[in-house]
């Protein structure tokens, strides 16, 4: 008998069981809280602007210097994680972040703001971080993509709340008020995943070094299928965050003339990303991930180019089409490398976690020139060449036909 309850006790948890909803649960909430505080302030960058009298794109580093520092922190947390655990990495991310959430709002200069914008870049990167390692570890191998879903619908949910609540607050508060809302509701909510989120049970702490991560990583970069989805993550998220930055401006001016409270409301159009990256991951078992991939990616250029007309009917079917794309796009990307790497797969995922931040903060940061330079039109031509660039590359080198569903996929779970 007891050995049975022992047994019973160490399986991985499997979809319907108490624990598994619990865990799931937890992360599903871990995802909405980091993505919607990293988010948040893209929907006051018009504010910033014109309280601090600043430029756009110096505005916009508001959200680049979060997402530029998560990037650099990703792959250093993440080994720390399999020295100090994931439970305990995850939890003081979120306090760490949250602290720095209630704070953000009283800075009393755009400088301030942008060094406690960084500072929480580094506090977010202990989820994405682990999450995904912990869940792999945690849930049996059959459950796991109902698991990994709950979690990223958590991240897109996230990613919408936090625009959405802090833009709705703007027409009732002060922007400062607005963001403080959220960052409240944030904390809320990090309490409850913090005592809801199981600890480990599979992980065993490890040493970890310098030379052993960068060998990892320089195995991976080596391999030209995961280098080119490594760079296919920088390109196709810094056009996706720089399109959505420079989208509100465009919204509040003429001839459109929105208050900042329904140009929030555009960021509902991330529900298209939510369905869009489910459907994809299922054609692409299909289908193959390559054939799925360049036609995500091209409903990215098709979408931006629908955006160019001053017509508000254009800009949202414009701005669904490129959404959907982008996320569909991401989904087949991100599942790719972990087929792919068959050995040191935290490394390959914080790898491509890497890429995908850095051009959040890169690319979002440098499209804010050709938004001052050729408004709108400026973005849809600098956002358009990196599309393009993705496309050729992905073309170019992934693998074709059949065996792009299979490839590297010996060993996985």
């Amino acid at each position: 008998m007891t050995a049975t309850v022992d047994t019973a006790e160490i399986a991985p948890l499997r979809a319907g069981t108490p624990a598994y909803r619990r865990t799931t649960l937890a992360l599903f909430i871990a995802g909405l809280t980091t993505f919607g505080s990293m988010y948040s302030t893209q929907a006051v960058l018009p504010e910033l602007t014109r309280v601090f009298g600043s430029a756009p794109a110096t505005s916009a580093l508001a959200v680049s210097v979060t997402t530029g520092l998560l990037a650099l922190a990703i792959i250093p947390v993440s080994a720390l994680s399999e020295r100090f655990g994931r439970t305990r990495v995850m939890t003081a991310s979120a306090i760490a972040a949250v602290a720095l959430g209630l704070v953000i709002p009283l800075a009393p200069s755009l400088g301030v703001l942008l060094a406690l914008r960084a500072l929480q870049g580094i506090a977010l990167a202990g989820v994405p971080a682990v999450a995904m390692a912990y869940l792999a570890e945690e849930v049996d191998g059959r459950d796991l993509g109902g698991a990994m879903g709950r979690y990223v619908a958590g991240t897109t949910i996230g990613g919408l709340l936090g625009r959405v609540v802090t833009a709705a607050g703007l027409d009732l508060l002060p922007w400062r008020a607005a963001m403080e809302v959220f960052a409240l509701a944030a904390a809320a909510l990090t309490v409850v995943m913090i005592r809801t989120l199981p600890r480990s049970r599979f992980h065993t702490p490890a040493r970890v070094s310098v030379s052993t991560t960068v060998r990892g990583m320089a195995g991976h970069v080596r391999r030209p299928a995961l280098a080119v989805l490594f760079v296919l993550a920088f390109l196709l998220m810094g056009g996706f965050v720089s399109a959505y930055n420079y989208l509100g401006f465009r919204l509040l001016e003429r001839p459109f003339g929105y208050s900042s409270g329904v140009v929030g409301l555009v960021f509902l159009i991330y529900l298209a990303g939510t369905w869009s990256s489910g459907a994809a991951g299922r054609l692409a078992d299909r289908l193959g991930r390559r054939r799925v991939l360049l036609v995500s990616i091209a409903a990215m250029a098709a979408g931006l180019a629908i955006t160019l007309p001053d017509r508000t009917a254009a800009v949202l079917l414009g701005m669904i089409v490129f959404t959907a794309g982008f996320f569909g796009a991401h989904s087949v990307a991100s599942g790719w490398v972990g087929a792919l790497a068959t050995e040191h797969r935290a490394e390959a995922s914080s790898g491509y976690l890497f890429c995908y931040y850095a051009g959040s903060s890169v690319v979002g940061a440098a499209a804010g020139i050709a938004y001052s330079s050729l408004g709108w039109g400026g973005i849809v031509a600098a956002v358009g060449v990196a599309i393009a660039a993705a496309f050729l590359l992905a073309a170019a080198v992934l693998p074709r036909s059949f065996g792009d569903r299979t490839a590297g996929t010996g060993g996985t779970k």
